[in-house]
């Protein structure tokens, strides 16, 4: 199953420095700042546009023609030392814990990647009711779990 050219910007969370896509030409969308390509490296496994995913039921213009099941990615990730000594500190201040905020952003990020692979390895073009779970499975070990239903959409 071809997959539609990567469109998004590296991560997901908007444009990086100097806009999106990028000026300077070439490709679809120019080199990205730094060089190299955006969207996965050669040889990676196949991707689903980040676009079709939803919470919902159902796409708003499409129509799904075939359910193929679960998908999920699961990470599990760990606090250091270092970390947590860090967090720590920023408790003592208050306000957001700016280290928590990254790690559980990279584990949700992580998950997020793995479901998508999940999905396009059995030939789904959209993922439907995605939710995230996370448990800690030990003391400051966690796991979080991306999950939806794959599917196949067609326009309507």
């Amino acid at each position: 199953m071809s997959q539609p050219p990567y469109n998004q910007p590296p991560g997901g969370y908007g444009p990086p420095p100097g806009g999106f896509p990028p000026p300077g030409g070439g490709g679809n969308y120019g080199p990205p700042p730094g060089g190299g390509n955006y969207g996965p490296p050669p040889g990676a496994p196949p991707m689903l546009d980040r676009g079709m995913v939803t919470t919902g039921l159902e796409f708003s213009g499409f129509k799904i023609v075939r359910y193929l099941g679960v998908v999920r990615g699961i990470t599990v990730r760990s606090r250091s030392v270092i970390g947590n000594i860090g967090a720590g500190f920023q408790s003592l201040v208050g306000g957001k814990i700016t280290i928590y905020v990254e790690l559980c952003e990279k584990a949700r990020e992580e998950a997020f990647e793995l479901l998508l692979q999940h999905a396009a390895a059995i030939g789904a073009n959209a993922i439907v009711a995605m939710r995230y779970d996370a448990n800690e499975v030990a003391d400051g070990i966690t796991e979080v779990l991306a999950y939806g239903t794959a599917v196949v959409v067609q326009p309507s």
